[in-house]
């Protein structure tokens, strides 16, 4: 099984996002994945600038020469494809959205009814693909991330692909602080590895294991007073 991860979040490794998708990963390599990982902050991709040359003047491929040359065959050889990005503005990161926005060539720019739905039909041969949401998010309620899931979803209804779940983490700016403290969340790492595994060796992953991975930190009052002092002492250190 050939995994490809692409993490957006602008602090990578060291984000929150990682430390979530991180152990996510290990699970599956150890269940015998081939899991190779991308960092948007790493990688030179334009935006799309809509002048479809890559339907009308070169059908197939991107007027630029950037590292989506890299990253487009990678979309089209995974089993597995896992969007790793923090909630920025209600949405998925910019970078990320500029990724999937320069997936295009991929299509044509034909309309074809596909159950009954008009879709852009597919330039390569039909391939079941799974794909994964992994974000993190600053907010305590899990609906914050609705926008991002229907995203995926719709995108995987269009492309003929599978949306085979998502690892949220709520609040989850708490996680960082509570690994200093010393308080016990690795059950919360430990589910994630589970779900890596689950997803390799049984197609599918929990719904009990992914309800792990986003259990409450701290009850929302305390969880709200936590993150504003954190962000007061952020700013002081700023003014020293």
């Amino acid at each position: 099984m050939k995994v490809l991860a692409v993490n957006s979040s602008p602090r990578m490794d060291k984000g929150n996002t990682a430390l979530i998708l991180n152990p996510f990963l290990e699970g599956m390599e150890k269940a015998g994945a081939e899991v190779e990982l991308f960092y948007t902050r790493k990688l030179n991709i334009n935006p799309c600038t809509g002048e479809f040359n890559c339907w009308l003047k070169t059908p197939g491929k991107c007027y630029h020469d950037d590292d989506m040359k890299i990253i487009l065959p990678k979309f089209v050889e995974a089993d597995v494809i896992v969007i790793a990005s923090p909630v920025y503005v209600f949405g998925i990161t910019g970078p990320m959205k500029n990724l999937f926005d320069r997936i295009i060539p991929r299509v044509h720019p034909f309309i074809e009814l596909r159950d009954g739905h008009s879709h852009h039909p597919s330039r390569e041969k039909p391939k079941t693909c799974k794909y994964v949401l992994v974000s993190n998010c600053g907010f305590w309620e899990k609906d914050n991330f609705d926008p991002l899931i229907s995203y995926m979803e719709t995108y995987c209804k269009n492309t003929g692909s599978e949306f085979a779940g998502a690892l949220l983490r709520p609040h989850g700016e708490a996680m960082s602080g509570m690994l200093k403290m010393g308080i016990p969340i690795g059950d919360i790492f430990e589910a994630a590895k589970e779900a890596g595994r689950q997803l390799v060796e049984n197609q599918k992953m929990s719904q009990e294991t992914l309800n792990v991975v986003s259990r409450e930190l701290l009850p929302k009052e305390m969880y709200i007073q936590y993150a504003n002092q954190s962000f007061q002492q952020a700013l002081e250190a700023l003014k020293k």
